[in-house]
């Protein structure tokens, strides 16, 4: 057992393997629908357990995050706060759902705030 950082063992692969640029990862709520062919790693057990915030906060201790992409729609304060320290874009949430297709895997929480999603863009620590 790790003394720190992920304990999943999924999430801690997956971050572990993402390359520069060319993958992303997802961190959703509870209602964002996975696209065919893409991997979800389902964390939720009940609403709003585990919540948005330390499921991020764990992904990106350990992530080198190049971008943020949220959905346009989104206006919780606390959760854009969250992302704080990345370059932030974002899409319509059409588009931010299409933008999902690509994702290596949609990472489901438990959070029932509308429209929080992000999708994290590989970086390099160079």
């Amino acid at each position: 057992m790790r003394d720190s950082g992920l304990w999943h063992p999924r999430l801690a692969a997956l971050v572990a393997g993402m390359g520069h640029t060319d993958t992303t990862i997802v961190v959703a709520d509870a209602g964002l629908p996975v696209p065919p062919g893409v991997e979800v790693v389902q964390l939720a057990v009940t609403r709003g357990v585990p919540a948005f915030l330390p499921v991020l906060a764990a992904i990106t201790a350990e992530l080198v995050v190049e971008e943020a992409i949220v959905a346009e729609e989104l206006t919780d304060e606390a959760i854009r706060a969250g992302l704080d320290g990345y370059p932030l874009s974002t899409l319509p949430h059409e588009e931010f759902k299409v933008a999902t297709r690509r994702a290596r895997a949609i990472v489901r929480t438990g959070e029932a705030t509308p429209y929080a999603n992000v999708i994290l863009r590989a970086g390099v620590p160079f």
